[in-house]
């Protein structure tokens, strides 16, 4: 009993230590990412990438954005978390198998880590499509539409001479550090990435978890809003001037190609949550004698 007894100590202590290795590991993953973007963010420097004065896709008006980034950033990462860890919650609360862990002798209940690993997959993607698209935009250094407007560039586009010329040599009477910045970093669109990566592996969370059965479309409603929430603000980054047509497009795909590759490679949502669910409902019986009745999560 005492050998037993003590055998089991040792095999917890080193559960443990794993489940903190692997948690310390990840969040400094998480934690080079997401300095990589902030460096950007703080110290990059565009490529100096110059204008022809007949380029008229570069005289549109300066206008504010329409989904600003606090929207995004509430939408986008808000609404997801939150709606992935009330779903674990509701999912695994009741559940006491054998996915619980020990850690520092203490149970952490199934939930708690499920919705750790779903969430943390789910930021780490969204790292990933953003540090993408920084490096894209501060390479290439594609001027917005309304250059022009921000820059008031020095040069006198009337004169023959600079008609035709390619001009790389030229000062901003613009004198906002911020805007001037900002104003060659069009290509790819950042909120048409993020929106597209949100929101599209938050339609396919939903397509894994939701089983109601009183609607046949009521998931698939959801998702069809979710997709045009991140449609529409694709849309106004052409209508407010702030991008290309082409730095949507590139945005949205890289968005697009990130959820893919995170939901198929990355997640574990792709295994059988009916398998795993029929195992769990199976211990409930056997230690409640009755069964839970699955609702929104499965």
């Amino acid at each position: 009993m005492e050998r037993n007894s003590r055998n089991h100590s040792i095999t917890i202590d080193r559960d443990s230590k794993t489940i903190i290795r692997k948690v310390v590991l990840d969040f400094i993953i998480l934690f080079c990412i997401g300095f990589l973007i902030l460096a950007f963010y703080l110290w990059g420097d565009p490529y100096k990438r110059g204008f022809f004065c007949d380029d008229e896709s570069l005289k549109h008006p300066y206008k504010d954005s329409t989904v600003t980034n606090v929207m995004l950033y509430i939408v986008g990462l808000g609404v997801p978390v939150l709606t992935m860890v009330l779903t674990e919650w509701l999912r695994l609360r009741d559940y006491k198998g054998g996915r619980s862990r020990n850690v520092m002798g203490k149970e952490l209940p199934a939930w708690v880590w499920e919705a750790y690993k779903v969430v943390g997959v789910f930021l780490f993607g969204c790292a990933c499509q953003q540090l993408t698209t920084d490096i894209a935009k501060y390479t290439i250094g594609r001027l917005r539409p309304h250059f022009y407007t921000v820059c008031k560039p020095d040069i006198d586009c009337t004169l023959p001479e600079n008609k035709w010329r390619y001009i790389e040599t030229f000062t901003c009477l613009e004198r906002d550090s911020k805007l001037l910045k900002e104003m060659r970093l069009s290509f790819p669109s950042g909120h048409s990435s993020f929106s597209a990566y949100t929101m599209i592996y938050f339609a396919m969370y939903i397509q894994k978890r939701f089983s109601w059965r009183g609607s046949k479309l009521l998931r698939h409603a959801i998702q069809f809003v979710l997709v045009m929430l991140a449609w529409y603000t694709v849309m106004t980054r052409v209508s407010d001037y702030k991008h290309h047509w082409s730095d949507v497009l590139a945005g949205f795909s890289i968005g697009l190609l990130y959820a893919i590759v995170i939901y198929s490679f990355v997640s574990d949502l792709r295994k059988s949550t009916r398998r795993q669910m029929s195992v769990h409902n199976n211990e409930l019986h056997a230690s409640n004698g009755t069964a839970r009745s699955p609702g929104w999560p499965v």
